[in-house]
């Protein structure tokens, strides 16, 4: 199939899923995952209409986008992988939304660096839900204490929690939980769910599934 019908059938299945599940299908976006894609691919997305996309590297992001963003004036791009602080100040350049908030000194430097240039951006804070070793993201105990210094120390705005659940376990289990931790904090914006198992994120009230394989195909390695 074509990264086209790719697409088309992906919103097919979201719509899908949204009706057995009493969700609203507009609040569930389709997060195209770009990372290590060829052009060819990328254009393909846009060419069929799409302009929400993911990209897990600054630099990566920064060839893929740099020369094709200011053509597409409605084109989103969400960074959902790990953020270094000496990459903040080109981040910003290039993203339109923060998914990867994981530590202190991040939120802090991310913050000032917002502060001097008198922006804000839409930021969610990763939890490491599965508290995996291998893996970024605060623990879910962490969050209450971490959410209040990004907001009140740093004047991030947080506006959902991300996260990925462990490979070889129920992934719902994981996403339920996520959801509870949202709703206790009065936090709108759930992204999880990935190709594999974005269907049962999004009863579980997934606003962002992230996609990249379901889309594009395997990526190039």
């Amino acid at each position: 199939m074509t990264v086209k019908e790719n697409i088309t059938q992906i919103q097919k299945q979201i719509e899908q899923t949204a009706r057995k599940w009493n969700k609203k299908e507009g609040n569930i976006n389709l997060l195209a995952v770009s990372k290590r894609q060829p052009l060819d691919k990328i254009k393909a997305a846009l060419d069929a209409g799409h302009r929400l996309f993911g990209e897990n590297k600054v630099q990566e992001a920064t060839e893929h986008w740099a020369d094709i963003k200011h053509s597409y004036p409605d084109l989103k791009l969400h960074l959902i992988g790990a953020l270094q602080t000496n990459k903040i100040k080109d981040a910003l350049k290039i993203f339109d939304c923060i998914e990867t908030i994981d530590r202190e000194k991040l939120a802090r430097k991310l913050g000032s660096e917002l502060k001097s240039q008198n922006r804000s951006i839409p930021c969610f804070i990763q939890i490491n839900i599965g508290e995996e070793e291998q893996k970024s993201g605060i623990s879910p105990q962490e969050l209450p204490e971490f959410l209040k210094f990004c907001q009140n120390d740093c004047s991030l705005d947080i506006v959902g929690l991300m996260c990925i659940p462990p490979a070889n376990e129920p992934a719902a289990l994981y996403f339920a939980l996520l959801e509870k931790m949202a709703k206790q904090h009065n936090l709108p914006e759930l992204s999880m769910g990935m190709s594999a198992d974005f269907e049962k994120a999004i009863p579980l009230g997934a606003t962002y599934i992230r996609v990249g394989t379901g889309i594009f195909g395997q990526r190039e390695s």
